[in-house]
Parts: C-alpha cells; structure tokens; sequence
C-alpha cells in the first residue's frame, strides 16, 4: 500500500514536471487516498495487532 502512495507520488511529480497538469493532479490525488488508507490500517494494525495474554 506504501508502495503504490509512494509510485503514484514520483509519477506526480514527473508529471508536474513535464507541464501536463490533469495527470499530476489525478496521480497525487491517488496518493493521498493511499497514504490515507495505509495510515488508518497501519493505526488499527498497532491497536488490535498484538495481544498478550499474560495470566
């Protein structure tokens, strides 16, 4: 999941770079609901991932 947030914001910004605007914008728009998406998970995951059970 990290991984594609991190793709699609390299291809923003070499898009950004060339000029053509609607691709940059639709690519950092994906990232950001990656980045969004693996940071709740990544949230739930600490949160309810492990758990001792010590008697």
């Amino acid at each position: 999941m990290l991984y594609g947030a991190i793709a699609f914001f390299v291809l923003a910004l070499v898009a950004a770079f060339f000029g053509f605007s609607g691709i940059a914008a639709s690519a950092a728009g994906i990232a950001k609901i990656f980045v969004i998406v693996f940071l709740v998970l990544a949230v739930l995951s600490f949160l309810f991932g492990r758990r001792s059970s010590v008697a």
